[in-house]
């Protein structure tokens, strides 16, 4: 769903076939030149650029990043880490996401419907790394409920459809 500012509505964006292949090659290699992906597609460069452009225009994309790999800067292990917040605490929501943000390591963050409250996703040296990150950031947290940690061994990305 894409909003629309001027009017507060929300509507679903309509992707044909050609923008359905723009985004996949994209996901796989977002730093692809427009050239190249036009020549995949069997379009003209200038209605690349042009699709491109009506993509991030409309909200379709967002935003353009890297990833990188934990293991190559040594941060060998990945953990999950639920987090609920004690009930007299909701308020502290939007500060707790906030500055886990901010936190070494810290992966991604989701903020959830259901028992819990939060996921972390992290990335860390070590197993120590890991108990010293919950001891530091959540145990010590006068928001924090309880914290349950899974580890993680192998994470990868779907192939998502457009």
């Amino acid at each position: 769903m894409l909003n629309n500012p001027a009017s507060g509505e929300k509507r679903t964006a309509q992707l044909d076939e050609l923008d359905r292949r723009l985004l996949s090659l994209l996901s796989e290699n977002s730093r692809r030149t427009n050239n190249s992906l036009a020549e995949e597609l069997g379009i003209a460069a200038s209605t690349c650029l042009a699709r491109l452009n009506g993509l991030r225009d409309s909200g379709v994309i967002s935003r353009f990043t890297i990833e990188v790999n934990p293991q190559v800067l040594g941060r060998e292990l990945e953990a999950l880490i639920f987090v609920k917040i004690r009930p007299g605490a909701r308020h502290l929501m939007a500060t707790f996401a906030s500055e886990m943000r901010s936190k070494p390591g810290v992966q991604q963050l989701f903020f959830l419907g259901g028992a819990d409250d939060f996921v972390l996703h992290i990335a860390v040296r070590n197993s120590a790394d890991v108990r010293q990150f919950v001891l530091d950031n959540l145990s010590a947290n006068p928001a924090v409920a309880t914290t349950q940690t899974s580890l993680v061994f192998e994470h990868s990305h779907g192939t998502d459809e457009y």
